[in-house]
Formats: C-alpha cells, structure tokens, sequence
C-alpha cells in the first residue's frame, strides 16, 4: 500500500501531507508533517498540482485558501471538527450585531465562511501576538473559549469569548493533570492551550503542537508529560527516542483525526475524490484574514 501511495503522488505531481495528531503510518508516509498553518504554507510553496491533506476539512479549506491553482484533496470528507462546527457565518453575524464594533480575531481551527467575516486569524501559537497587534483595546475571539481565556491573561485587553471547545482537550481535567504530573514527578508538563485555564496552570510550559515539537527536541529534561491528541507523543519519540513522553490523559484521541488510512489515501488519488474548494467569494475575504496574520508573522 504505501508503495502503490508513493507511485501515485509521482504519478499525480502530487504532495501528501499530514498534521501531526494523524495516525504513525500517514506520518510516516508523508511528505510534510506538522500543525496545520503551517502545513498549508509549505504545500503553497511546493511546485506540486494536487495537495493530498490528511487532517480534517478546515485544514483543507486553509490550503483551498491559500493555494486556489491546486487541487485539494481530503481523504475522508467525515474528517470534521467539532470545534469548527460550534461556530456558524449566521451565529458570528448575530453575535457582531450584538456587540459594539470590534475586530474579530478567529481561529485558524474554524470554517472557510467564518474566517471570511474575520478581521484577522491566529493560531495556537501566535494569538497573543495577533491580539497585541491590533490598535483596538477591545474584540472577540471566537471560536475557541480555552484559547481566548489563554490569550486575555496575557494581555490587557478586553476579549470577549466564543462558547466554543475542543472535546479532546476539554477531556484533559485539572485532576488527570496533577495525577500524571504525580505518576511522573521528573516530567516537564507541556499543555497546549486548547486546554482549560485550570489544567495551564499546571502546566511547566504552554505551546501549540509546532511549540512542543521544538521545546522537547532543545530541552535538557529527559522526561515530559504531553498535555495534547495522543497523536503528537509519535513525531515527538521519533524526533527525541533519548527521552520519554508520556501522554497527560490515553483519553486525549480525536476520532475525527484517526479517520483517514492508508486504503483512504491511495482511493482518493487513484479516483481523485475529495476535492476541497473554497468558492473565490469566499475565498478572497478569507485569504485577506489569513494573510493579515501571516503577514505579521513575516
């Protein structure tokens, strides 16, 4: 299977990627792995036609997004997120109606649609930054609460929260968290901050995905507790097998994130089924909330 894969995205000029909570065997297989954002950047950039995305619809949409001359593929079209579907266009038109006028500053977890009425999008890693940013003491974040909590303790801003979540890390309680730091009392905590303010504040360190990537491989500890999907302990090991992870909670698995196979990815590019597109009027207003924020990572 992972040979008849191969020949298929030679066959298709045709790149494979993977975010890093997907299965070891798509990771394995992939050209690119890594956290969403940032895999989308990196496939615009490649000369490939068809961009092969093992992750969930809004990661294809992102790439949708920002590379409109190649064909999207998402391997299994019930890959969805939850926390994405929390958030409607119809629901961020009402609630901007109910509040004074303030920019919105929108998850890059989110929909083509909703980013479209976006003044701005983050991810996990830069949202203080992106808040910092703009003049305006005052907007809502949507549609991540955890996150939005997590970025107002770091700032002096007013930001007001989106009741929305992630399930995987909403799962991760204070309790699991001060039972593994107990279990494994030599372990830095890493938690990302998807998670709930109170599982932060036991945190050692807070990051996105990307962030705990790159503080595992250049820290000195031997041992970590990883307060994110389960997915991410398998690049970390792979990266650092001098050091032991150990996972916050075996509940952290996102369904959704475990969907796609090997059989899912050579079907879609031997048939060219699953095409993600995002609509150019959708897409234009949408790239200009991306490209604000990438713009200011630059």
């Amino acid at each position: 299977m992972q040979a008849k894969i191969r020949a298929l995205l030679k066959e298709k000029n045709a790149i494979m990627l993977a975010h890093n909570y997907q299965p070891p065997e798509i990771q394995d297989l992939a050209d690119l792995c890594g956290d969403s954002l940032e895999l989308s950047i990196r496939a615009a950039d490649t000369d490939a036609d068809v961009i092969v995305f093992c992750g969930v619809h809004f990661m294809a949409e992102t790439a949708s997004i920002l590379s409109p001359d190649k064909i999207v593929l998402l391997p299994r079209h019930d890959a969805g997120c939850l926390m994405a579907d929390m958030i409607s266009a119809e629901s961020l038109e009402a609630r901007k109606a109910a509040l004074p006028p303030m920019p919105v500053v929108t998850y890059v977890n989110s929909t083509a649609e909703v980013k479209a009425l976006s003044t701005i999008c983050c991810t996990s890693a830069n949202v203080v930054k992106v808040v910092n940013s703009l003049p305006e003491k005052e907007m809502l974040l949507a549609p991540d609460r955890n996150l939005a909590m997590y970025a107002a303790s770091k700032t002096d801003k007013t930001i007001h929260v989106w009741d929305g979540y992630c399930p995987t890390h909403e799962w991760l309680t204070a309790a699991d968290a001060a039972k593994a730091k107990a279990d494994y009392p030599e372990a830095i905590f890493m938690a990302h901050p998807e998670c709930r303010p109170e599982v932060l504040a036991l945190a050692d360190v807070v990051e996105s995905t990307s962030g705990m990537l790159r503080f595992a491989h250049q820290s000195t500890h031997q041992a970590f507790i990883v307060g994110t999907e389960t997915g991410l302990l398998h690049p970390l090991r792979k990266q650092n097998p001098d050091k032991t992870f150990y996972p916050a909670s075996e509940k952290m698995i996102c369904r959704n994130m475990k969907r796609i196979g090997l059989s899912d990815v050579a079907a879609c590019l031997e048939k060219m089924t699953g095409v993600v597109k995002v609509p150019e009027n959708t897409r234009l207003p949408a790239l200009a909330a991306v490209t604000r924020m990438l713009d200011l990572s630059r």
